[in-house]
């Protein structure tokens, strides 16, 4: 089996995106991360452009990783300047990387507009620079900047500009999409011609072959795996896909695309089973809402709502499904909704361990209809359905019983605006009464909820809300109409939504409020109960 290597450059190149911005210290935790996962050699970018990149390679050269070796960024010598004395060579020489990668260019348009040097200035431009970092030791990458506008360009050229890196020195040699706008046909074609290109250089063994592609015409992974198919055996990308403009080539679609659809070694079975929670740990870090529907990690990956779909599924999951999800770390979704049957019903109920009886789901498949008509949606709002299955069983047991709830708004004349929100509850035979503040009403219904709720459910401390959005289901009703409320909730290790719908919008998150609190709860250990003794002495709390 032809072992791929991976080489992550979302510490470089993917920091070039909009809204990217990692610490010295996050990026550290991103090279751990990424080791764990298999990453071959993690590009950590230029150690000279910023003092950020000077701290994290200061940081790297004390760090172990098990598998992974890092990389320094850098290009070619400056026109008219000998490598050995060029700053930016110089820098990577020193540096503590053991690998270096440097671009340079091949396209005649840039050498024309941009470097303004002559074909043959800009050939001995990347051959005394590989030359001189491999006399230092460094194992050398060279990115061919441009290489398939070059290619289209001036075919001759560009093999010329791969082949005075190869013969230098360069380990691995790597045809850059840059502008990715190349189609994967074209891709194969060029690589297939650089193969035999490098193939005749003369080394005793040629150098690695590798594709880096940007995804600008939506075809940064199908580029990437037509290049593999042709000889390539380095393939560049980033974690889902993070780059400048459109992204690059998605390593986190790449690496199951190779090992499962092709055959491709590219890391161990353990490994990419981590493959979901590694994409979600780096959205994490970026502060990025994960992308529901990226191939093989999104929540809807594997998510089924049609009910003939369903009923596939549950009969034999390769009806529908195209690998077991738990490969990658994922898991299978049965979304509730008007289209679905009673077999998902069934399916939701199984994994709540409920048991349900036919009768029972054909009723609550007519429940679910009747909900959505009146604006309830609960493909996002699992933890709603699930309540919803045991009110219809009778499976269901509150947290506590409404007497009341308040929310006060007060713009005051010198801009300020303040909220404070009065719950009454009962809880085993008790009425608690609570206020509190908050930046708006539904977060002081929230504090005023766990105030009075969190002594006897202490694992409420664990639960927050990570998400809140509100839609007007029919707009022609200006502020009077219809609004759903979706929460997200977690508790630090599952995600759950919960639902509300009303033409308030203060009761309609209140509704989805309580049911997300209701739902996390039982994900949590039985509560201690209080003693009768301490349950006596209690009188109304306020």
């Amino acid at each position: 089996m032809t072992h791929v290597e991976l080489y992550d450059t979302t510490l470089r190149d993917g920091m070039q995106g909009e809204g990217m911005s990692l610490s010295a210290q996050e990026k550290l935790r991103v090279a751990h991360r990424l080791d764990e996962l298999g990453i071959d050699v993690i590009e950590a970018g230029f150690p000279s452009s910023n003092p950020k990149e000077l701290e994290l390679f200061g940081l790297l050269a004390g760090e172990t990783f098990r598998h992974a070796q890092v990389a320094a960024f850098g290009m070619t010598r400056r026109r008219d300047t000998r490598a050995d004395a060029d700053p930016g060579l110089r820098v990577l020489a020193e540096s503590a990387a053991p690998v270096c990668t440097i671009v340079g260019k091949t396209w005649g348009l840039h050498l024309r507009k941009v470097v303004k040097v002559d074909r043959e200035e800009n050939l001995r431009m990347i051959s005394e620079s590989v030359a001189f970092l491999a006399g230092e030791g460094k194992r050398v990458i060279y990115d061919a900047e441009h290489f398939f506008d070059g290619f289209a360009d001036d075919p001759a050229y560009a093999l010329s500009c791969v082949r005075a890196a190869a013969e230098a020195g360069a380990d691995t040699v790597t045809c850059c999409d840059t502008n990715g706008g190349t189609l994967p046909h074209r891709i194969a074609a060029a690589v297939a011609d650089v193969v035999a290109a490098l193939e005749a250089t003369g080394r005793r063994v040629g150098p690695k072959i590798g594709i880096h592609c940007h995804d600008d015409s939506g075809c940064g992974v199908a580029c990437t795996l037509a290049a593999v198919q042709q000889g390539a055996v380095h393939v560049q990308g980033t974690m889902n896909g993070y780059g400048e403009r459109c992204g690059n080539a998605n390593l986190v679609t790449i690496i199951p695309n190779l090992q499962l659809k092709l055959g491709y070694e590219c890391v161990t079975d353990e490994q990419l089973a981590s493959l979901s929670k590694a994409a979600h740990f780096f959205d994490e870090m970026l502060n990025f809402t994960p992308d529901p529907d990226q191939p093989y990690v999104g929540r809807n990956a594997f998510a089924h709502k049609g009910g003939m779909h369903v009923a596939g599924v549950n009969v034999d999951p390769a009806t529908f499904e195209h690998i077991d999800p738990d490969v990658v770390g994922n898991r299978r979704e049965l979304l509730i909704s008007e289209l679905s049957g009673k077999g998902t019903v069934h399916a939701r109920a199984r994994d709540a361990g409920i048991s349900l009886g036919d009768g029972e789901a054909g009723r609550l498949v007519e429940r679910v209809k009747e909900l959505e008509h009146r604006g309830y949606h609960f493909e996002a709002a699992d933890g709603s359905f699930e309540l919803l299955l045991r009110k219809e069983t009778g499976e269901y047991e509150p947290l506590f019983r409404l007497e009341s709830w308040r929310a006060i708004v007060e713009k005051r004349a010198d801009g300020r605006v303040e909220t404070e929100a009065t719950i009454k509850i009962w809880v085993d035979g008790e009425r608690y009464v609570r206020t509190a503040e908050g930046n708006g009403p539904v977060n002081a219904l929230d504090r005023a909820l766990r105030d009075a709720l969190v002594e006897i459910h202490p694992h409420l401390r664990d639960i927050d809300l990570v998400n809140f959005k509100v839609r007007i289901l029919d707009e022609t009703k200006g502020t009077g109409a219809v609004t759903r409320v979706l929460l997200d909730a977690s508790d630090g290790d599952q995600v759950w939504g919960s639902i509300g719908v009303s033409e308030n919008v203060i009761e309609a998150s209140w509704e989805a409020l309580v049911d997300s609190l209701e739902y996390g709860m039982r994900l949590s250990s039985p509560p201690a109960r209080r003693s009768p003794d301490a349950a006596a002495s209690s009188q109304a709390r306020d």
